[in-house]
């Protein structure tokens, strides 16, 4: 049943990845680690994550901003994730995580309160935005949660929904080959590649989903959708905090 549950949450978060360009691993672990340990869900959800992020990053490569991904993203995510790493065991504790939960809770919510009122938002400044993208990177390295800050970094550029998705989409695949490639080293995936295979034909109907979703919804829509992913999100790491 647990298995099967876990199906269920990973049609669910990827098919709003496929639309968005984040939170599957995110919300799969948050509703999955509800049933069971999350160290039994990473191998399972990383490397699902690779073929979905994979084919889509492929299909829709023209849009991603490549300067902004290589020459800011990819620098501050990756010295963020190192000193999140080094400094989890000082501040990887459930005090942290739910409080860094509860401020994605209030972002999230202030600007989908600002969309609905329709108050004229601004573009961050730069400043702003590497320090995001800094601190997106610091709570990966801490809680492997590095989606929500990232999103309010590129929520407040100028770059439209496609190109949004297309650079999340190439950051989680980077990062999550990565993992992935840890995880063989380890030795983590040769237990779990029947699962594997069993949720494949999964991805191909939250793929299909969120493809026809994404190119269906208007870029406010987009962005208020964004908005509530947060507001979840930031809920489910509250939850997962303390579990």
């Amino acid at each position: 049943m647990q298995w099967f549950l876990l199906g269920l949450f990973i049609l669910l978060s990827y098919t709003l990845e496929a639309i968005t360009g984040f939170g599957s691993i995110v919300i799969a672990v948050s509703l999955g680690a509800l049933i069971m340990p999350i160290a039994d869900l990473l191998p399972v959800l990383v490397p699902l994550n690779i073929f979905m992020s994979g084919y889509l990053v492929y299909k829709h490569r023209r849009h991603i901003q490549w300067p902004l991904l290589l020459k800011i993203i990819a620098p501050l995510m990756l010295l963020g994730t190192i000193a999140g790493t080094w400094l989890r065991p000082v501040l990887g504790n459930a005090e942290l995580a739910a409080i860094f939960a509860l401020v994605i809770v209030v972002f999230g919510a202030r600007e989908l309160y600002k969309s609905l009122r329709k108050v004229t938002d601004h573009a961050h400044p730069r400043w702003l935005n590497q320090l995001l993208i800094a601190g997106a990177g610091i709570t990966h390295g801490l809680f492997a949660s590095g989606g929500p800050l990232l999103v309010f970094s590129l929520a407040g550029s100028k770059i439209d929904k496609g190109q949004m998705r297309a650079t999340l989409l190439a950051v989680w695949f980077s990062l999550n080959s990565l993992l992935s490639a840890i995880f063989l080293y380890q030795g983590a995936l040769t237990p779990v590649w029947p699962k594997l295979l069993m949720y494949l034909p999964l991805l191909v109907v939250g793929v299909l989903a969120g493809e026809y979703l994404h190119h269906r919804v208007s870029e406010l829509t987009f962005r208020r959708l964004i908005y509530v992913i947060l507001m979840c999100t930031g809920a489910l790491l509250f939850i997962r905090a303390w579990l």
